[in-house]
C-alpha cells in the first residue's frame, strides 16, 4: 500500500470527513430508546470503520490529481503520452541523437518510440534539429564520440517540432548511458520550465516523469519517482510560469510509475 493507515495526512482528511458528519448529526434530533442505544451505537462504531476504509482505500487508488500552481492547472495522471493533445514533451540526450539502435538509444524508451514512430528514416529529424535557429545559441560544445553525434546543446534545451517539444535532457557518457547529477537535473528542469514559457504559446504542455527509469543519478544512491515528480512539481512552483485557463501543465504517468506514486500525498500538500 502507497498510503499506510497512520499516514498523518490520511488521518487528517479522516477526521475533517468526521467533522462534517459530526455537525450534521447534531442537527438531528432524534431520540434512541434505551434498549436500542447499544445496537446503535455498535452501528455507529461499523459505520466509522467502514468509512476509514473507504477514505484509506481510495487514497491508495487515487489515478488523477488537480493542482493550483502560480495560477496554473497542473495535472497528474496516467495514460499514453502520444495520445494527449497539446506539445509533448520527449526527452532526447544533449547531443538530440537520433540513432535508435540499442546502443545510442533504446527501442524500449519514450525517446526511441517517438524516432522510429515518426521517423523511420531519421535523416528529416536530423535536418530539423541542426536547422533551429533557436536551439543553435544553446550550443556548448562539439567533443569527439564513438558514436552519434557531436554537438552538445545545453541541458534544458528544446527544439519545437510541430507538436512535440524535444528536451536537451541528460549527459552520456561514454558508453553511451544517460546520467545526470542531482543539482544538474535541477538546473536542467529550471531551463526547461524557461524554453516552456518561450516555445507553448497558450497550449497545455504534456510531460512525461523525467528521469525515470533511465537515469543516473551521480552522487546519490537512488532517486524514486516519487522523488522526480515532486521535484518537477517544485520547479514548476519556483519558475513562476502561469499558463493561462483552459490551458495547463499536464504530467502523464506510466501505469508502472502511477504504481509506485503516492498521488494522495502530493494533493495534500499542494492543496
Amino acid at each position: 500500500m502507497k498510503v499506510n493507515p497512520f499516514d498523518r495526512e490520511l488521518l487528517e482528511g479522516y477526521c475533517s470527513v468526521l467533522s462534517v458528519i459530526s455537525v450534521i448529526t447534531s442537527f438531528l434530533f432524534i431520540e434512541i430508546p434505551e434498549d436500542k442505544k447499544l445496537c446503535c451505537q455498535i452501528s455507529f462504531i461499523v459505520f466509522l470503520v467502514m468509512l476509514f476504509l473507504v477514505v484509506w482505500c481510495a487514497a491508495n487508488h487515487k489515478k488523477r490529481v488537480l493542482l493550483n500552481i502560480n495560477n496554473s492547472t497542473l495535472e497528474i495522471t496516467s495514460g499514453n503520452i502520444f495520445d494527449e493533445k497539446g506539445f509533448k514533451v520527449i526527452a532526447f540526450n544533449e547531443f538530440f541523437d537520433t540513432q535508435v539502435d540499442d546502443i545510442v538509444i533504446s527501442k524500449n524508451t519514450l525517446n526511441g518510440n517517438y524516432i522510429t514512430h515518426f521517423y523511420p528514416h531519421t535523416s528529416e529529424l536530423d535536418q530539423i534539429i541542426s536547422k533551429d535557429a533557436h536551439s543553435s545559441k544553446q550550443i556548448i560544445g562539439k567533443p569527439e564520440r564513438k558514436n552519434g553525434k557531436t554537438i552538445k546543446y545545453r541541458l534544458g534545451t528544446i527544439i519545437k517540432n510541430e507538436d512535440y517539444f524535444l528536451l536537451a535532457f541528460t549527459h552520456f557518457d561514454e558508453d553511451n548511458r544517460a546520467f545526470l547529477g542531482v543539482d544538474e537535473y535541477i538546473e536542467c528542469l529550471m531551463n526547461m520550465w524557461n524554453e516552456c514559457d518561450i516555445h507553448y504559446g497558450g497550449k497545455t504542455i504534456i510531460f512525461p516523469l523525467l528521469g525515470s527509469g533511465i537515469t543516473r543519478f551521480r552522487n546519490y544512491e537512488s532517486m524514486t519517482d516519487q522523488e522526480l515528480l515532486e521535484i518537477m512539481i517544485w520547479m514548476f512552483k519556483v519558475s513562476h510560469i502561469q499558463f493561462q485557463k483552459p490551458e495547463k501543465v499536464k504530467i502523464v504517468l506510466t501505469n508502472e510509475c502511477l504504481r509506485k506514486i503516492n498521488l494522495y500525498s502530493i494533493e495534500k500538500r499542494y492543496k
